[in-house]
Parts: structure tokens; C-alpha cells; sequence
């Protein structure tokens, strides 16, 4: 679960992507690298409000930060979002 409250999420989406979003599911994600588990939680998805290009998004909480991933290809669910994000700071392509 996350702990922040709601509201962190949504202005992390104002500030990275520019559009107001909406709550609409909550999905739990274990994403695993080698056999070993590389990141555990839960993951926010918001409808998207005029966004030009992604109906969703899917957001989550670690170490105090709010990631904010666009629903566009490669990223098509929650779990993608995760690895991309995990790629993204290791200086991968997801």
C-alpha cells in the first residue's frame, strides 16, 4: 500500500505529464529479476484527463518518491510500467 496520501500521486501526474487524473484502480505488483525479488508494492492506475497521447496512468510510491509512468507502448500495464521505471534508473532500455 502506498503512504502517501492519494493526492501526492495525482500532482506527481500534474507536474511529469501536465493533466489532471482520476483513481481508478489499485493493482499489486511483484516484479522479479534472476529469481529474486527486485521490487514489491502497490500500483495506482489513473485515467487520464485530456492527456494528448496515454488514456492512463499508472503511479506508486518508494522511498518517499512518487513514479508516474504513461500507459504507451512498451508500457501496457502496471507490471511493464514497473520495469521500465526499474530499467530507466539502471540506464536500461525496457
Amino acid at each position: 500500500m502506498n503512504a502517501k496520501p492519494l493526492s501526492y500521486s495525482e500532482k506527481a501526474i500534474m507536474a511529469n505529464h501536465g493533466v489532471a487524473s482520476e483513481l481508478l484502480r489499485r493493482e499489486d505488483v511483484v516484479e522479479r529479476l534472476e529469481g529474486q525479488t527486485v521490487w514489491e508494492g502497490e500500483v495506482l492506475v489513473f485515467t487520464l484527463r485530456n492527456h494528448p497521447t496515454a488514456l492512463w496512468c499508472y503511479a506508486w510510491e518508494a522511498d518517499g518518491e512518487v513514479t508516474a509512468v504513461l500507459h504507451e507502448p512498451p508500457v501496457l500495464s502496471a507490471v511493464a510500467a514497473v520495469r521500465a521505471a526499474i530499467a530507466a534508473s539502471s540506464g536500461q532500455q525496457p
